[in-house]
């Protein structure tokens, strides 16, 4: 069990930690929301899923209570004191050869909460260098990083407010950029009514660097809320993420020659929508399916739908490492599988009891 008691050392009420958290987030909602759902903000990595239980539950949570250190990428306020020592190392394969992966650690406190430090990248791979007239003079490669240092502090048995603080590199051929942005999130739990829940501010900040030197690009900024609801009297757990609550329409026309509406309101709150369930076998193994229905609307073809806004994992766990594998089938195309390994080196390294010989016990 979790313990979220009010660390009695630290000198903070719940109260007067909860005014400066709203008063952080009222900064941030102050600042202006430019952002879109995509193409239109540089940095557009830091969205990317790096979790496998966040993508084979629908792509991303917010709200899940469960112990996994590759969560607080999405929600910083995920972040607890269970993460101890925990090492998180996260791989996936996207299309045309494209990598990225995430890597983390966690360390407790027990009077200033609880931190985590990690690297989250991706590598478009090598491309062949031409001049105008077609000529190939080389190769050049394609690479951006984001370094994630994360907090967490536990107000009270059911709030926790987290900040992960977000420095960005991005090299792209011989143009570079930098900035800091930063993730905000609160999580509530509630073991009584089996419900976790959660708010996050992502990707807030600026670009220090442009690439062009002509000022900062717009960052894919996004406030997320969900909720995860586990089942007393059966393995079940199911959750609902709602994206893009800084944005109220999600729906676009992109054949303005027909007459055919891109959706109505219906449509709209559904592409706001990732749904996940998670179904639990047995205590050392779990499954998920889920389903982002925006993905789904925006990649499917006239020709065919597909799986497309599907996601689909499983895992293995122990007390020593945890080991989970998703597919996400973002196109009819094809989709990305994602691996998660999660280490915890107290169980891994464990010293084992030394036999005595002539007695048979252990010392």
């Amino acid at each position: 069990m979790i313990n979220r008691g009010i660390d009695r050392h630290s000198g903070i009420t719940a109260v007067q930690a909860g005014r400066r958290v709203l008063c952080l987030m009222l900064l941030v909602f102050a600042l202006p929301a430019r952002s879109q759902t995509g193409g239109d903000n540089t940095w557009e990595f830091l969205n990317l899923s790096h979790s496998a239980f966040a993508n084979a539950t629908g792509g991303i949570t917010v709200s899940s209570g469960r112990s996994d250190l590759s969560l607080p990428y999405y929600n910083p306020a995920l972040l607890n004191g269970t993460m101890d020592n925990d090492i998180s190392l996260s791989f996936s394969t996207w299309a045309a050869g494209i990598k990225y992966g995430y890597a983390s650690w966690g360390r407790n406190t027990e009077t200033s909460g609880t931190f985590a430090g990690g690297l989250s990248f991706v590598s478009y791979g090598t491309f062949t260098e031409a001049d105008a007239a077609g000529n190939i003079t080389g190769t050049f490669t394609a690479s951006e990083y984001a370094f994630n240092i994360l907090w967490s502090w536990q107000i009270d048995s059911s709030f926790t407010v987290g900040v992960n603080l977000k420095p960005v590199i991005s090299s792209l051929e011989r143009y570079f950029s930098a900035g800091l942005c930063a993730d905000i999130g609160a999580a509530y739990h509630n073991e009584k009514l089996l419900l976790d829940a959660g708010l996050v501010i992502r990707n807030a900040g600026l670009q220090l660097i442009s690439y062009t030197g002509r000022g900062g690009e717009p960052l894919p900024f996004e406030i997320i809320a969900g909720a995860t609801k586990r089942l007393a009297h059966a393995p079940f757990s199911f959750s609902l993420t709602l994206r893009h609550l800084e944005k109220a329409d999600l729906t676009h026309d992109y054949d303005t020659e027909d007459d055919l509406p891109e959706g109505g309101f219906g449509e709209n709150i559904l592409r706001h929508m990732v749904l996940g369930v998670e179904i639990l076998p047995a205590d050392s193994f779990w499954i998920g399916a889920g389903l982002n229905y925006q993905q789904r609307a925006e990649m499917r073809t006239q020709q065919r739908t597909g799986m497309a806004g599907f996601t689909a994992g499983f895992g293995i766990r122990t007390k020593a490492f945890e080991l989970a594998f998703a597919h996400d089938a973002f196109h009819p195309a094809g989709g990305s599988n994602h691996l998660t390994v999660t280490l915890r080196p107290e169980f891994i390294f464990k010293k084992q009891p030394v036999m005595n010989l002539n007695s048979g016990t252990s010392f």
